[in-house]
């Protein structure tokens, strides 16, 4: 009975150390790894349960921990950072070089009218291996035409102070009569205007509640508050650095949390934020053409085309081509659990659900307008883009925002400083490791060399309080070195 009794009681432990978001058991992947050193296979249990949309709640914790780590570093700044590339490696070069000779072959293959259809998938797992190398933007660079819009300004945003820039990332310092010298930072909450009363996070009346302009500006917050930062940096007159977050409010629109390194005058700030508005040059998308069984349909060689007529529908670049056209032409402008909560959200992911997102949208076929790339299946209302999804609200971009020179490191480097710290209360050499020693093999399912979950469960646990017990016992004699 005790045995029963010891079991029931570490059992639960277990569970709840893997327990997801849901109460469920996070998925652990189980992984072989060859160390090339030795020639040994190993059994490696991978701990985190994460997909593209959640994470297991041990990962959580770890991401939440280094962004905290990262935010206060940056917040008490007090040195100009200084952000330079990093040489490039042997390596790197012979990448580099040999991607351009196999351009060239693929560029000469196609003169020849042969097929690039291999040439084409060992330049993209190349382009692959060359940004795991650490290199970033495109070998290429930009291909395509850039398309350039009127600089015209709405007539009714404030005119904003414009200031030399100065060579700082700091902010203003304050000189007390005591000599001391203080630099202050701010930090501001932005949020989207109304589209209707609420009360309790729903609207008061729904049918009146703008769903439509706020599934617009949900879509293009990230534009926004690249706008605002931009604004910020030429009225400041410095390299502004910044720290935020993205969140929904309890009405469910998106808005803003950034620490800002520096300070302005309160004044400066709200004609910032009066100022700062972003203007979508897309094809217009008030008017429905195509709707339920009055759908366009796919002709091989020619697009999507008009159910009635059977015209083909103008591309994207076509469309915009008519924007530019338009001398008269005007952007998009955007700037508790219950039954009725519930409602309102279930009315806001309709709303996202046929409006477009991205030039690539399937939503355009309602607006009568071939997306971006158009391929034969797709429809309106079915984009599988990361905005259209309900765990999102319409905010497609990154939920932690920060500026490159925030803590002058880059998160690779947190991590790397949490796990010098870790191996040097353990005693241990923080050697670089070698990329190339381990060999990644999946493990099959039913595969008997397996442990059951509930085993390599408690391993992990045994392995994690083994090392906290090594770091205590660690803390305690560095603040008490006589009990050495």
């Amino acid at each position: 009975m005790a045995r029963v009794a010891g079991a029931r009681e570490n059992g639960p432990r277990a569970a709840r150390a893997a327990r997801g978001p849901q109460g469920r058991a996070a998925r652990r992947r189980v992984r072989r790894r060859l160390d090339t050193h030795t020639g040994q296979w190993q059994l490696i249990d991978v701990p985190c349960g994460s997909t593209l949309e959640t994470k297991c709640p041990p990962c959580a914790k770890r991401n939440r921990q280094l962004r905290i780590a990262q935010c206060h570093e940056g917040w008490h700044l007090d040195h100009e950072p200084t952000v330079t590339p990093d040489e490039s490696t042997d390596d790197q070069r012979w990448l580099v070089e040999f991607r351009a000779d196999l351009q060239a072959r693929r560029e000469e293959a196609e003169q020849l009218g042969e097929d690039t259809a291999d040439w084409d998938a060992a330049i993209a797992g190349l382009d692959e291996e060359i940004n795991a190398a650490g290199m970033r933007g495109s070998v290429l660079g930009r291909t395509a035409r850039k398309r350039t819009r009127s600089t015209r300004r709405r007539q009714d945003a404030p005119d904003l102070p414009k200031r030399k820039m100065a060579d700082t990332t700091l902010g203003r310092t304050f000189a007390a009569p005591d000599g001391k010298v203080y630099r202050s930072s701010l930090f501001v909450t932005l949020t989207l205007p109304s589209y209707g009363k609420i009360r309790d996070g729903v609207p008061v009346d729904p049918d009146a509640y703008d769903y439509a302009r706020a599934a617009r500006d949900a879509l293009h917050f990230s534009k926004l508050v690249d706008r605002f930062v931009q604004n910020l940096r030429r009225v400041a007159g410095y390299d502004v650095q910044y720290f935020g977050t993205v969140e929904p409010q309890q009405r469910l629109a998106p808005h803003l949390h950034i620490a800002i390194r520096g300070t302005l005058p309160r004044a400066e700030l709200k004609q910032i934020i009066a100022a700062t508005y972003h203007q979508v040059w897309w094809p217009p998308a008030d008017e429905v053409r195509f709707d339920g069984d009055h759908l366009p349909f796919w002709q091989d060689g020619a697009g999507y085309l008009d159910p009635a007529t059977g015209e083909v529908l103008p591309t994207w670049d076509q469309a915009l081509d008519q924007l530019d056209a338009d001398e008269d032409a005007d952007p998009l402008d955007t700037t508790a659990d219950n039954p009725a909560r519930r409602a309102h959200a279930a009315r806001l992911i309709e709303a996202l659900r046929t409006e477009p997102c991205s030039p690539t949208c399937a939503n355009w076929l309602r607006y009568g307008i071939q997306p971006k790339g158009a391929k034969p299946g797709m429809a309106p209302g079915r984009c599988h883009g990361k905005a259209h999804k309900p765990d999102h609200l319409g905010y497609a971009g990154r939920r932690v925002l920060v500026s490159r020179k925030w803590s002058n490191k880059t998160l690779a480097e947190h991590k790397q400083d949490r796990r010098t710290w870790v191996l040097e209360a353990l005693g241990q050499n923080d050697e670089k490791p070698d990329p190339h020693r381990y060999v990644w093999r999946p493990v099959p399912a039913g595969d008997a060399n397996v442990p059951p979950l509930a085993t390599r469960l408690l391993r992990s646990i045994r392995d994690r309080q083994r090392w906290r017990a090594h770091l205590r016992r660690l803390e305690e004699l560095s603040a008490n070195p006589q009990a050495a």
